[in-house]
């Protein structure tokens, strides 16, 4: 008598877990999960041809006593069974899975990698590709060998969680390189002779002229991976060897975090929340390129959505969608900028106004001015800390008495990587590293920290993922009084700290938490958060 899906699946649970092929728990996920954490043995892999494995939706992952177990999406065909028999020589053990969760598994096992792909490439054939010609190139972007070592380029970074992908050629190679937790990680190369024909298809797909190799070009492709949409903004730029392509890699579907995720502790997350709050004013967040400002942004927007507030976004571009929020993309190429779009958006009747970047003074103008009367204004600065977006504003233009009535906070931040908590073990800070934080006005270090020791969830790296390093600004009488002045960056830091927490002590309070290293915060802060 055949068993029912359930109880195939309640046995698949049962030997997962008697035989050690995915932690003991007490208790599992039901059909969810099971597959996803499960470690096959190569020689279960090997036992079926990748083709028949595909075909018929079955994986085999684990061979004991002369028997070999599957999971199916089908159990009790017998047809499968006996074909299995065959070709493994072994008796079968069904075990039923989610569809799915078993697709997905059978692609992680059975998955041809980008560096297999490369190493598999003729030469002769990859050396036919070089040509001047464009048709030749074009018709070559085309061919399958291409479009798939392009896929797989996309699907592995994904699978890495990389936010961008770059290709660079030089004289004799082509660089790939990863950007993974904020560093670039260098891939095997594609050959040389694909060059062109990797980045016409990427241009292709991102609806780009090919014909056009000497000017740098943007474009846009969306694609779903794993039942997540992701838009990728390419950016090419003309170098002396051929162009060199950007990938930027934004998943739509990804869960944005509350501030208490991103990094921020709980009285400052508090004190972040009555910030944003105010009916009006101007709130600004800092950093340098890749720091985080404007997810730290989408996370308030998300925090203080309500349906009784109309909240308007202009971007450079839209990176994240959030529910309820009318966003809007600029567009330079017809003459739709920051300053143009937000003069049109204040005559949408908003409540809330989110400008992904002051770059001007005639935006920064309006910001304000749209501040003072009546609006809550979120939007981003270039500037190494918080007090130095009051005289980045100056420098732009802005009147000092406009900046003192309308700013009501500014947050500064970078992004440190996290110690990967499967491998974190404590350690003592290296003497060098304890003396330079020293220098550059760290606390004393002594003590015991942490660091990865690296496992396979990191990579080897001891490294997964980012948290934020913050410097939360509130401005209080007694700074308005010194904005109106034009007091110089050094006396509205002074007068700022006697109330805020700096950086440089966020930085060092969460090594010492052992949520990053000592190492971490001197590679991100090159000095300038410690000074």
């Amino acid at each position: 008598m055949s068993r029912t899906n359930g109880e195939a699946q309640n046995d698949l649970d049962q030997i997962l877990e008697e035989s050690g092929t995915v932690p003991q728990s007490a208790g599992l996920e039901p059909r969810g999960g099971t597959l996803a954490r499960l470690t096959v043995p190569p020689e279960a892999l090997r036992a079926l041809p990748a083709d028949f494995v595909k075909r018929h939706r079955v994986l085999p992952f684990k061979i004991q006593a002369g028997t070999i177990h599957i999971a199916t999406a089908d159990p009790g065909n017998q047809r499968v069974i006996d074909d299995i028999r065959l070709l493994s020589g072994l008796e079968v053990q069904e075990s039923a899975a989610a569809t799915a969760e078993l697709l997905e598994k059978i692609a992680e096992c059975y998955q041809v990698t980008v560096e297999q792909m490369i190493e598999n490439l003729n030469p002769d054939s990859a050396a036919k590709v070089e040509s001047k010609n464009l048709h030749d190139i074009e018709v070559m972007a085309n061919e399958p060998t291409v479009i798939n070592l392009v896929n797989l380029i996309i699907s592995t970074a994904l699978r890495e969680r990389a936010s961008d992908i770059h290709l660079v050629p030089f004289q004799e190679t082509i660089q790939l390189r990863y950007r993974i937790d904020g560093l670039l990680q260098e891939k095997p190369p594609p050959p040389k002779q694909l060059h062109a024909a990797l980045v016409s298809r990427i241009k292709i797909m991102a609806d780009m002229n090919i014909a056009e190799r000497f000017m740098p070009q943007d474009g846009h492709i969306q694609i779903h991976h794993r039942g997540a949409r992701v838009d990728i903004r390419v950016g090419t730029m003309p170098t002396i060897y051929g162009e060199s392509l950007v990938m930027r890699l934004l998943e739509k579907n990804s869960k944005l975090l509350t501030p208490r995720e991103l990094g921020l502790d709980a009285e400052r997350s508090a004190l972040l929340s009555r910030l944003v709050e105010k009916p009006h004013g101007l709130f600004l967040t800092t950093g340098p390129t890749g720091s985080g400002k404007t997810t730290t942004l989408y996370s308030i927007l998300q925090g203080i959505y309500a349906p009784e507030k109309k909240i308007l976004t202009i971007e450079d571009p839209v990176e994240y969608e959030l529910a309820g929020v009318a966003q809007i993309p600029v567009r330079p190429s017809r003459n739709f900028t920051f300053a143009t779009g937000l003069r049109a958006i204040l005559r949408q009747d908003p409540d809330v106004v989110m400008v992904g970047e002051i770059r001007d003074s005639e935006t920064a103008e309006i910001a304000i001015r749209a501040a003072l009367t009546g609006h809550q204004v979120f939007s981003t600065l270039h500037t190494n800390d918080s007090t130095g977006a009051v005289t980045r504003l100056i420098d732009m233009g802005v009147e000092a008495f406009l900046i003192s009535s309308s700013l009501e906070g500014v947050l500064a931040q970078r992004l440190v990587r996290r110690i990967c908590p499967h491998c974190r073990v404590e350690s003592p800070v290296v003497p060098a590293v304890r003396e330079k934080l020293e220098a550059l006005g760290g606390r004393h270090m002594e003590g015991l920290f942490y660091r990865g020791s690296g496992c396979e969830e990191c990579r080897g790296t001891g490294y997964r993922g980012r948290v934020g390093i913050f410097e939360l600004l509130a401005i209080n009488p007694e700074l308005r009084e010194l904005i109106l002045q034009k007091r110089s960056n050094a006396v509205l830091k002074n007068a700022a700290q006697k109330t805020m927490t700096t950086m440089h002590q966020d930085a060092l309070q969460k090594a010492a938490d052992g949520i990053t290293t000592p190492e971490e915060i001197l590679r991100v802060s090159s000095g300038d958060l410690l000074e």
